[in-house]
């Protein structure tokens, strides 16, 4: 048996890492969640999510109750005071449970000499919380994104901004593909139906079941027999461009954690995939992906702007590059995304998707087709990117995604549908 751990103080220490370390949060939860029971794990993650999701109001709250901030080794009493104000603002947990477990946090923590402090700031703040909130929803901080960041998206969207940050900020749907080696889509939903659960199919990809309600992922039938996977929708509109086929060299370049490799395989059994990525650790994943879904590949660690160390002048059928990029169409999956990129960071990241994308092209036998792929929604790294791209290379023509001069398809993210996403199709002529 786990024993009682404080969850708010482990919250906080979790969003420490993220916002004062640069911590990717996929990186530091999973650690923590190996302390605490099952039944606690769901609440951790909510906890840590929703702080980083709603951060810029949470900070602005303690700014206007706190005369000053805790700083040094105080600093973690900061963020266990962000996990009370988010329990009683966007949670269910009964106010007493939330300012008693948050309080208590303060000795797990060590500072058990501030549980008054953070006991008069949390009843201060139930006190006065409507006449904050509307204080709040005047300010500029009321989107939760960086200003840098809505300027970006308000340049590149001007009539959609606001509906983009607003499903940047909501909690996303559960999505899910279908392993059609197993089943079709329609017969898995007749299971999924019989198991008491409800799910839609995606009107334009194919193996793509939204569930009415996210479920664990051993409730759904079939799981661990590999009958259907994890996935938002937009990822798997890759293999709808990329049309992969029995017998072909294909690469699947930054490839993990594996989805769209066996993606590929689900619809190509016979390819010859080669997946490679430049993190060695994330390549365990796509280690994990395969033998779940019983597939084999050839999967090895590499840099995509180097091809030639790992695959020497083998040329390929086809290629899916699913390029680094700024992630800021799966913020509603990853809010630390907010908090962990830079403006500064947009103009590196096209830069390295340009090298990747040059190197990668003289590995594409003619009549090959690559598809350009990032979870990004701004212009440098997407549409730009691949005007860029067409402009300095002959041989490259766009097919089904857009025009030469509104390049590519590019996926807003959305209440109910897939993430945001971006897909070039391109065929060396």
């Amino acid at each position: 048996m786990k024993k009682h751990l404080n969850l708010r103080s482990m919250a906080a220490q979790a969003v420490e890492q993220v916002v004062e370390k640069g911590q990717s949060l996929s990186n530091v939860l999973p650690a923590m969640q190996q302390k605490v029971a099952d039944k606690d794990k769901a609440l951790l993650q909510e906890l840590c999510f929703g702080v980083l999701r709603t951060l810029s109001q949470l900070e602005w709250m303690i700014q206007q109750l706190m005369e000053r901030p805790m700083t040094g080794k105080q600093r973690t009493v900061h963020y266990l005071i962000m996990v009370g104000f988010y329990q009683l603002l966007h949670t269910r947990i009964p106010p007493h449970a939330a300012l008693a477990e948050t309080v208590e946090g303060a000795v797990v923590i060590k500072r058990p000499q501030l549980k008054g402090l953070i006991n008069g700031v949390l009843r201060q703040f139930q006190r006065r919380q409507e006449e904050l909130l509307t204080e709040f929803s005047q300010t500029d901080l009321r989107f939760l994104h960086p200003s840098w960041l809505v300027k970006r998206i308000k340049a590149a969207y001007p009539q959609q901004w606001e509906s983009i940050l607003e499903a940047n900020n909501q909690r996303p749907p559960m999505w899910l593909r279908v392993n059609r080696t197993h089943h079709s889509r329609d017969a898995w939903l007749d299971l999924l139906t019989e198991a008491g659960m409800t799910g839609f199919p995606h009107p334009d990809y194919p193996d793509a079941v939204r569930l009415e309600t996210p479920a664990p992922v051993h409730a759904l039938p079939g799981f661990d027999e590999g009958w259907v996977t994890v996935q938002d929708a937009s990822a798997q509109g890759c293999v709808n461009y990329l049309l992969p086929e029995d017998g072909e060299q294909i690469l699947d370049l930054c490839c993990a954690p594996g989805g769209k490799t066996t993606h590929i395989l689900e619809v190509a059994p016979q390819a010859n995939v080669l997946a490679v990525d430049v993190d060695e650790k994330r390549l365990s994943r796509v280690y994990d992906n395969l033998k779940r879904l019983g597939m084999k590949a050839t999967v090895k660690q590499g840099d995509g702007r180097y091809p030639e160390q790992w695959c020497g002048d083998q040329q390929f059928d086809r290629i899916l590059l699913d390029a680094p990029c700024s992630a800021t169409g799966v913020i509603r999956r990853h809010p630390d995304i907010k908090w962990l990129r830079r403006d500064r960071d947009i103009a590196e990241l096209a830069q390295l998707q340009a090298e990747i994308l040059n190197a990668t092209w003289a590995h594409l036998k003619p009549g090959g087709t690559l598809v350009y792929a990032t979870c990004s929604i701004l212009p440098e790294e997407n549409q730009q990117q691949i005007a860029a791209f067409l402009s300095r290379t002959p041989d490259a023509e766009l097919r089904e995604t857009g025009t030469p001069e509104q390049p590519g398809q590019q996926n807003l993210p959305g209440a109910e549908e897939g993430d945001g996403f971006f897909y070039a199709k391109l065929i060396k002529k």
